[in-house]
Order: structure tokens, then C-alpha cells, then sequence
């Protein structure tokens, strides 16, 4: 498993991408709590499929295994600061093995939406497409 290559330019950029590369981690790693501190109440999480998931259901699917990551990078990301507001960018590759399904792979083009919120950035919405 290899990590992305981050390019930031300063410290919010530094932080949004630690959280980004917290939050991947998670995802081939699940742990409820660490998913739960890294996404607002108001999540929105737009799957490939046009899936759209809120919060907890988001958090329920990745904990229980409904998908899967065995292997997951990102690539080509950018980070853009507005306000409290940073806008994310990457291709997303990952080897997978959802519930009841065969292993594969999943290519996909990402934008996420992180908030600053207490101190904290995170995931307020993530929208994926598949290339």
C-alpha cells in the first residue's frame, strides 16, 4: 500500500491534508470514533453510482464491511483554502472486497469538501465519479 503525494503550500493545507490522509486510512482501517471525529453531522457522501449516503449511514457502511478497501491511494491531489472552507481534489485507486461481492478495483475522480469546524477540518461533503 503506498500513500499520496502531498503538495501543500501552507499550515491549513498541511492540516487539511493530514486529515484527508487520516480519513484514508480509515477507510482500508475502519474505526467508528476516528470516522466520527473526521465527518461533520451534516455530511454528504456522493458515491460513483449516485449513491448519497448522510453520516451514519456512511460510517455504518464502511465499518461493517459493506465497502471495503484492502489497498487505497490517492493521487494528483490539490487543496484549496476558501475561508474556512477547503476544497479537495484527487484520483482515487483502490482494490476492494465489499460485502457479498468478488474483489476488484475502483478508479475514481474525487472532490471533498472539508470545514473548519471548532478548531478541527472535516469531511462536510465528497462527491465521486468514476473514470
Amino acid at each position: 500500500m503506498s500513500t499520496s503525494v502531498i503538495f501543500a503550500q501552507n499550515k491549513q493545507e498541511n492540516e487539511v491534508a493530514a486529515a484527508v490522509e487520516l480519513f484514508r486510512k480509515t477507510m482500508v482501517n475502519p474505526d467508528h470514533a476516528t470516522f466520527d471525529k473526521l465527518t461533520s453531522p451534516d455530511l454528504t457522501y456522493g458515491h460513483s453510482n449516485g449513491l448519497i449516503e448522510d453520516k451514519q449511514t456512511c460510517i455504518e457502511s464502511m465499518v461493517t464491511g459493506r465497502y471495503k478497501f484492502t489497498c487505497l491511494d490517492l493521487t494528483d491531489q490539490s487543496i484549496k483554502i476558501v475561508d474556512k472552507t477547503a476544497i479537495v481534489r484527487h484520483v482515487f485507486f483502490a482494490h476492494t472486497h465489499d460485502a457479498g461481492k468478488e474483489p476488484g478495483t475502483v478508479k475514481l475522480k474525487v472532490l471533498q469538501v472539508w470545514q473548519k469546524q471548532r478548531g478541527h477540518w472535516v469531511l462536510l461533503a465528497r462527491q465521486a465519479v468514476r473514470l
